[in-house]
Formats: C-alpha cells, structure tokens, sequence
C-alpha cells in the first residue's frame, strides 16, 4: 500500500515562440502540468498587446455580442506567435461588423415594431370599447396630435391638460389611454405620464377607421416582420460561417486564458521558455501531447531550483479519492509525510458504521451518495458511510429503526452497552497506536528513524502499559520502563545541556501521556453515539406501535427516520471527521505539504444568442 505522496517534477521547456499558444494547450491538456516562472526574462512586452487587442474585443462585444454565435472549434490552430492570434482575430470580427451592420439595423428597427404591434393587440381586440376612426386618429396634425399609452396596472391619470381629450380603454389585463389635443399640451402629457411610468406606444400609420380592419391589417404586418427577420436571422447565420465567427470567438477565449497564464511564462524575440512542475513523473503523457502536434522544442527534467516548494502529488485509486478530503481539511501531506487516504477509506467507514447501524438507513446513504456525488464530490463518502452502516445494522440486528425484523448477529446495543463502549474504546487505541506506526514511517523517511527509536517509542511502550492494565494489572510495569526510555534518550540526543533537554523531556512526556489518555477517551463517543441511535431508533419504533393505526404508524416510521438520517447522520459524520483530524492526525501528521494544482485548459465563454425570431 502506498502511503507516502509523489513529489512533482520540476520540468523546462523550450519552445519556438510562433508555438507557444498549442504548447500551452497540449500542456493543459495532459491536467499534468502546474507552470511556475524560473527565469530572468519576463513577457512584459507582449502582455500590453494582448490586453489591448482583448480591451477591443470587449468594446465589440458591448456592441454585437447579442448577435454572435456560440463560440466553437479549436482555438489556436497551426504555428503563429502570441500577438497575430487576436490581430486575425480581430480582423475576422471587424469584417463581419462591416457587412452586418445593414442587417443588424434593420433587425432591430423590426423588432421594435413587432413588439409596437404586439402591445397594440390587446387594445384592437377590445370588442366591448368604442375607439375612434382610427384612420384619422394617426393622420393627427399638425395642430392637434394623438397619443396612445399604456398604464401600468391600477393607474389612473388625473392631470389632464384643459384642452386634451382622452379615452381610457380597459382590454383584459391592459389599461390603455387615448389622447387628443393641441400639440404643445400633449408634449406636456407625454412628461406627465412618463413620469408616472406610462408606456407611449406608437401606431402605425395608415391603419383603417374600423377596429377589426385595423386589428387584421396589424397582425398581417406581424406575419411579414416575422417572415422577414427569418430571412434576415439566415442571412446573419451566413456571415458567421463566411467571416468565421465562431472561431474569432474561440480564439479570444484562448486569448484571455493565455493573459491570465502570462506571469508565469519568460518571452524572448523569437522563444518562449516554460517552466514548472508535472505530476507526469514519467514525462510520458507531456512528451507525447507535444509530439501528437508536431511541436519543435526541448524538453527536460533537471532537478528543481533551489528556494521553490515543491507541491506534493496525492496518488490513489479512485475508491480511496474521496478520503482525501481528510488530510486537505487538516493540511497537504509534505513529501515526507504519510497519505493516509487508504488507510480512512476503512477506518472511518468503520467508526461511521458503528455509530450509525441501520441496514435501511445506510442503503439510504448509499443511493444519496450516488445520485449526488458527480454534483457534490464530497457526498462519495456517503456510500462506504452506507455500506459500513449496512454491515453493523445487521450485526445489531436494526432495520429503519426496528429491531423486531432482523436477529442481532452480535448484540443489541441497548442490553450491553459496556460491551459497546469497551469495543469503541480497543477501536480508539488501535487507531491511536496506528497514528504511532505512521510517526515511526515518517521519521524513517525523513532519515531520522534512529531518533524516534531513542524517544518516542519509550512513550509507544507507556501507551501500551496503560492500555493494557485493565486486563493485566502487571503492564503498568511498561509505563516507568517506558518513562525511562524516553526521558534517557531525549538527554542523550539534546544538542547543548542535557540536564536541561532531560527536564523539558519530563515536562513534555506528562503532557504528551495525558494528551494520550483524553485521546483514547474520546473515543468512547463512538460507543455512546451507537446507544443514542439505537435509542432514538427504539422510541422511533415505540411511537409508531402506540399511534394506533397502520397508517399512522407507517407515518411514524417514515417521519422518524427522515429525522434520524438527516440529524444524526450529520451529527455522526462531524464525529468522524473530529475523530479524525483530533485524534488521529495529530500523532504524525503536520500538513506542511502543498497542493498541485494543474493547468486547466480554456474556457470558452459563449456569447449569449439571440433567440429565433421567427
């Protein structure tokens, strides 16, 4: 089993600067490779490019971006330097801006007017108002103009001017309004009631006197614009393909990706020099990306620069992965420290089980974890949770709360409770003399293995005489011996005074002892979580044999468990993890590690389309 965590390797690439852009993606591809600057050149020059050619691009999009198609295809195809990819860019979108601003304007003039008619609709179809000849009521002017708003819901409009006549018309859910009057005093209605956030409409003119003619005549001029922007939508589709759009847009994206990488890459006139770490401690995967797109450059693996923290890679299989979670709570393994993902994919399972014995219960768990683990990563811990609380639920013999269906292959809780908490409490120094093992493991890593031999494993041998003692008195012998051991090689090994070393050894064995024994204390929490949800389990039950009805109780059953599953399965789950992070990490594990976090490839960001308006 692998315990101990790969350290990245640190890798230099040199590649012809007309490149850089598919080096990148091929870097990014292989989720391999994390770029860290190493050099005295920098790629100041060639940042203000880019951000001015993107800072247009942006002001573009102010303006079409509505009107772009999704971005798509493979950005950054064939050898060409850094700058040229948003100039071409660039280039192709001004094209299509030139040739598609005709149509744009025209689209938007259409749009407009079908909305114009669309608001006009309701007040046309109002069969129970009598409107004016409507064919007179457009042709207004110029002395005398006519208006025609919409109210908002619940208005009412007071301030009239003396010589304005209106005519409020109510159509289903619409209010409207009609005006008449001098023209001046209708420029003073129109202020009034855009005040009070009326909507002016405009009618189109020509419409015939009588309202069903009028109300024909608007739809069939609906039915043309609607027909018109259809052509107009497919000759916009045309110039996208013709100008590539699409593709403009999908290199822009790799352009915002390549500024954000910028800082961590060094330019010269004619090359581009990469430097980082890779998790690819083969070079396999890197070498063979590059190779696949015919790239010119040089690759190798020196050994990494001094005064650089080299990240720490965590390799385990896909069962053990999500335990990670564990150790990145409590801090990154260093490369000299132990990955215990493995090792928690049983341990905490067991301590999750024991403490939440339910067959039904933890097949609920389990279904939970696997409809949620793609959207929440975290909740794939959730079925070895459930597996484990399947397997004690039948040694406890408890099934949704009942203990009446299935025999108990070991014991109830509830009538050996001792048996229980004694259980959890072995549980406990086990795990506690394993966190031991592991401290031994990391000292023989670090090359200091001889020294934990001279010390710590004097207070392994006093761990031991206590743990024992209850079963024969005769191991608290180990505790003075291993006192001794201790105390003897701390001096030994103390580098100036070792009467001085001899009494911070004495100081700190006591508290390091009484840290020991509150350590395997708590974890008789497991033994009495274990009775709490045998417990709440048994009033569950109790409650639905005393509702008197089977329905009724089939009600209990289900209301209490969804309580028990949800409360105190968060409850035992918090547990665990303190178990954990408290009890466990704290005899080895020091998180001094860091992360490795790989380049991602781009995102592309579509523009959001236009929908049909047809």
């Amino acid at each position: 089993m692998a315990l101990r965590p790969a350290a990245a390797k640190w890798f230099e690439l040199l590649i012809a600067r007309d490149e850089l852009g598919e080096a990148l993606q091929s870097l990014a591809a292989t989720e391999a490779v994390e770029l860290e600057a190493h050099s005295d050149t920098s790629a100041a020059t060639l940042l203000p490019l880019l951000r001015a050619a993107l800072d247009e691009y942006k002001r573009l999009g102010q303006r079409y971006g509505e009107f772009w198609p999704p971005a798509a295809g493979a950005p950054v195809q064939g050898a060409r330097e850094p700058e040229a990819i948003p100039a071409a860019a660039l280039g192709q979108l001004k094209a299509w801006a030139a040739d598609a601003d005709p149509i744009i304007e025209r689209l938007q003039q259409l749009t407009q007017e079908r909305a114009a008619l669309e608001l006009l609709e309701p007040l046309l179809s109002a069969a129970d108002s009598d409107l004016p000849d409507l064919h007179l009521f457009t042709r207004a002017g110029p002395i005398l103009a006519s208006r025609a708003y919409l109210l908002t819901a619940g208005q009412h409009v007071e301030e009239v001017p003396p010589s304005v006549i209106v005519l409020p018309v109510r159509a289903g859910e619409f209010s409207y309004l009609l005006a008449v009057g001098p023209t001046q005093q209708i420029a003073v209605f129109d202020e009034t009631l855009t005040a009070h956030n009326a909507r002016r409409l405009t009618l189109p003119p020509g419409l015939p006197a009588q309202r069903e003619a009028a109300r024909a005549a608007s739809r069939a001029r609906i039915e043309q614009i609607t027909t018109e922007l259809g052509g107009l939508d497919a000759t916009l589709e045309d110039l996208h393909r013709r100008h590539g759009v699409s593709a403009a847009l999908a290199d822009f994206a790799f352009i915002e990706w390549l500024v954000q990488t910028m800082p961590q890459l060094s330019l010269t006139e004619h090359f581009a020099w990469i430097t980082g770490w890779t998790s690819d401690l083969q070079g396999g995967r890197v070498e063979a990306l590059l190779n696949r797109r015919q790239l010119h450059y040089l690759l190798r693996f020196p050994d990494a620069p001094r005064g650089l923290i080299q990240p720490v890679v965590l390799r385990n299989p896909r069962w053990a992965q999500p335990f990670e979670l564990f150790s990145r709570l409590f801090g990154m393994p260093g490369a000299d420290e132990a990955d215990t993902s493995r090792l928690l994919a049983f341990v905490a399972p067991l301590m999750f089980g024991y403490m939440f014995a339910d067959v039904g219960q933890g097949a609920i768990l389990i279904v939970a974890g696997v409809a949620l683990r793609k959207r929440f990563p975290a909740t794939a811990l959730l079925i070895p949770g459930g597996l484990a609380a399947i397997a004690f639920g039948f040694l406890f013999g408890s099934l949704f709360a009942g203990e009446s269906i299935l025999p108990a292959l070991w014991l109830r809780p509830m009538d050996r409770p001792l048996t229980l908490l004694g259980v959890s409490l072995a549980f406990g120094a086990g795990v506690i003399l394993l966190g031991f093992a592991l401290d031994a493991i990391q000292h023989f890593w670090a090359g200091v293995g001889s020294q934990w031999w001279a010390t710590r494993a004097g207070l392994v041998l006093c761990y031991l005489g206590m743990i024992c003692a209850p079963v024969e008195i005769r191991a608290l012998w180990a505790l003075p011996a291993g006192l001794a051991w201790y105390l003897i090689g701390s001096a030994a090994l103390a580098p100036a005074n070792r009467l001085n070393g001899l009494a911070a050894a004495a100081g700190g064995s006591l508290e390091t002892l009484l840290q020991l024994v509150i350590n395997t204390i708590s974890f008789v929490r497991v033994g009495a979580f274990a009775l709490a949800h045998a417990g709440l389990g048994s009033a569950v039950a109790s409650l639905a044999a005393a509702a008197g009805s089977r329905p009724a109780a089939w009600l209990v059953l289900a209301v209490g468990n969804v309580l028990i599953i949800g409360i105190e399965g968060l409850v035992v789950g918090i547990q665990t993890t303190r178990l954990v992070l408290f009890e466990f990490f704290i005899r080895f594990l020091q998180g001094s590690g860091r992360a490795f976090h790989p380049l991602t490839p781009p995102a592309v960001t579509p523009h959001p389309h236009p929908a049909t308006r047809t």
